[in-house]
C-alpha cells in the first residue's frame, strides 16, 4: 500500500442501527482493518457493546477497528429509552419515530467528521442525508445497501419502468424489464410502499436514499463476482454506478470464537450446539432460522413444528421465543418426541458455526441477504420463505438463477403478518430439498458455489482484488 503504511486511510464506517446491518459493516471494517485502514465504527452506546463483541481481536499493521458512539436521540423522537436499534422496537407504530431519530444523528456525526477528518465515510442506504454532510467536509461517501448486485439491478428496474402498473391483479407476474434473466415477480411480492400511488413517509425516505447514492463516489457491495457476475456487470456497465465487489464479508471472521460473537450472545453455547451436530450424520440435519426480527404467530410456529416432524428429518430451529414463553405454541409432547431428534435454539444462536458444520445439510432461511449469503459460503442448499425487505428477490436469485433452493411457497410480502404456510408445504420442501437426485444436484452447485466464494477473498481472488482497488482509488484522492 506503499505510504498508506506510514499514514493510513482512515474511513468512517456508519451502519444502519439493526444487527442485519451492523453484523456486516463491523465484519467490512474488519476485512479493510487487516489492510492497514484506520477503521472507525460510528454508533451508540447500546449497540456498542455488541459491536465491541463482534470486533473481537482485529487488529493488523497496528491498526484495529475502533468504536465512536454518539448520543442516540430517542427522547427527542417520542422513543422509549432504550430503542437504539431496529431490533428494540416494541411497537411497529414506532419504526417511523425510530427512522426520524436517525436523521437526527446527522449534526453529531458532522461535529466528528469536522474533529477527525477521516478520508472516506461508508454509510449505510438508509443514511441518505449523510451524503449532504460528506460533501459538506469534501470526503467521499460510499453507499452500503447490506443487499446483492441481483437486488440493486431488479430495484433499478422497478424504479425506471414501474412494470407493477400494467397488471391486472396483485398475483399477476409480471416480467421485470431490462434485468437479466427473464425474471418475473407480482405485485404481492413486492413492499406496498412501492407499488402504492400514495407516498407514504418511508417512500420518500427511499426516493431521497435513492437519489442521495447517485450523488454519492460508488456502492461497496457485501457479494463475490463470480456468485452474480451478470448482475454486478450489468449495474457497473449497463446503469453506469461506481461498485465494488468486497465480499463474502463473513469469511474476514477465520477462528471459531469471532464466528460465534458476530451477533448477540447465543441463546445457547456454541460448544453445546455443535456437539448436538456431531452426533448426526453429514448433510442429514435442516438449520431452520428466520433472521433478527422476523415474527411467527403461535400457530404459524406450530405449523412448521408438525411439518418438521412429518419430514423424518433431524433438525435445528432458532426461535424468537424465551423459555418464559412456555411452550404453548409448539404440538403437545413435541419437545419430548423429538428428544435427540430434533433441538430448539430460543433467541440468538452462532449461525456462521452451525451452517459450516458438515451434518447440516439444508437451511430453511428468510433469505435475508447476510444468511443468503453465508449459506453460499458454507455449501449449503435452501427452502426459501421470503417474508419482506429484498427477500422475494433474493429467492429468485436462488431459485431461478443459482438453483440451489426450493421455495416453501410463501407469495405475499408482509412486514408484520408472515404468509401463512400449511405443514405439509414445510414438510415437502424439507424433504425435497434434503433426498433424491435434485438434492444431490443442488448439493453439488451450493458446494460449488462455495469454493467460489472462499477463493474470492484469497490473494488474487475477485473480492481480494477489488478490496485493493478501492482502497488504492481512495488513497489518491486523499494525496
Amino acid at each position: 500500500m506503499g505510504s498508506s503504511e506510514h499514514h493510513p486511510l482512515h474511513i468512517f464506517f456508519f451502519p444502519f442501527l439493526a444487527p442485519g446491518h451492523m453484523i456486516p459493516t463491523v465484519d467490512m471494517a474488519k476485512s479493510f482493518a487487516e489492510k492497514g485502514v484506520k477503521a472507525t465504527i460510528i454508533t451508540t452506546p447500546l449497540n456498542a457493546p455488541f459491536i465491541f463483541k463482534a470486533i473481537g481481536k482485529s487488529k493488523t499493521n497496528g491498526n484495529g477497528v475502533h468504536i465512536q458512539t454518539i448520543h442516540f436521540p430517542s427522547a427527542e423522537a417520542g422513543l422509549p429509552d432504550a430503542c437504539e436499534n431496529l431490533d428494540s422496537i416494541p411497537s411497529p407504530d414506532l419504526i417511523e419515530a425510530f427512522f426520524f431519530a436517525t436523521a437526527l444523528l446527522q449534526e453529531q456525526l458532522e461535529q466528528l467528521l469536522l474533529k477527525q477528518r477521516p478520508n472516506c465515510i461508508v454509510a449505510d442506504f438508509f443514511f441518505p442525508w449523510t451524503a449532504d454532510s460528506a460533501a459538506k467536509f469534501g470526503i467521499p461517501r460510499l453507499v452500503f445497501h447490506g443487499s446483492g448486485f441481483f437486488f440493486l439491478c431488479a430495484s433499478t428496474c422497478l424504479k425506471l419502468y414501474e412494470p407493477y402498473k400494467d397488471v391486472s391483479s396483485d398475483s399477476e407476474l409480471f416480467l421485470v424489464p431490462n434485468l437479466p434473466g427473464e425474471i418475473k415477480i407480482s405485485r404481492m411480492e413486492l413492499p406496498p410502499f412501492v407499488t402504492s400511488k400514495e407516498k407514504t413517509a418511508f417512500a420518500k425516505l427511499l426516493e431521497e436514499a435513492k437519489e442521495s447514492e447517485e450523488r454519492s463516489y460508488g456502492v461497496v457491495v457485501n457479494s463475490f463476482y463470480e456468485l452474480e457476475k451478470v448482475y454486478a456487470d450489468h449495474f457497473r456497465k449497463v446503469f453506469g454506478r461506481k461498485a465494488w465487489h468486497i465480499g463474502p464479508l463473513s469469511l474476514c471472521n477465520k477462528d471459531a470464537e469471532e464466528k460465534a460473537h458476530r451477533g448477540k450472545e447465543a441463546c445457547i453455547d456454541e460448544h453445546e450446539c455443535l456437539k448436538w451436530l456431531e452426533i448426526k450424520k453429514p448433510n442429514s440435519v435442516v438449520y431452520v432460522c428466520f433472521g433478527s426480527i422476523s415474527m411467527f404467530s403461535d400457530s404459524q410456529l406450530r405449523e412448521i413444528a408438525i411439518g418438521l416432524e412429518a419430514s423424518g428429518q433431524p433438525f435445528m430451529w432458532v426461535v424468537r421465543k424465551s423459555k418464559e414463553d412456555g411452550v404453548e405454541w409448539l404440538p403437545d409432547g413435541f419437545e419430548k418426541r423429538m428428544k435427540g431428534k430434533g433441538l430448539i435454539i430460543r433467541g440468538w444462536a452462532p449461525q456462521v458455526l452451525i451452517l459450516e458444520h458438515e451434518a447440516i445439510g439444508a437451511f430453511v432461511t428468510h433469505c435475508g441477504w447476510n444468511s443468503t449469503l453465508e449459506a453460499v459460503s458454507a455449501g449449503v442448499p435452501m427452502v426459501t420463505w421470503p417474508i419482506a425487505a429484498e427477500q422475494f428477490f433474493n429467492e429468485k436469485l436462488v431459485i431461478e438463477v443459482l438453483k440451489i433452493g426450493v421455495p416453501v411457497g410463501a407469495k405475499k410480502w408482509s412486514q408484520l403478518e408472515v404468509d401463512s404456510i400449511r405443514c405439509d408445504a414445510v414438510e415437502e420442501a424439507v424433504k425435497r430439498i434434503l433426498t433424491g437426485e435434485e438434492a444431490i444436484d443442488m448439493k453439488n452447485k451450493a458446494q460449488r458455489l462455495s469454493h467460489l466464494a472462499k477463493q474470492a477473498v484469497l490473494e488474487g481472488g475477485s473480492s481480494y482484488s477489488d478490496l485493493n482497488a478501492l482502497i488504492g482509488e481512495l488513497s489518491s484522492l486523499s494525496l
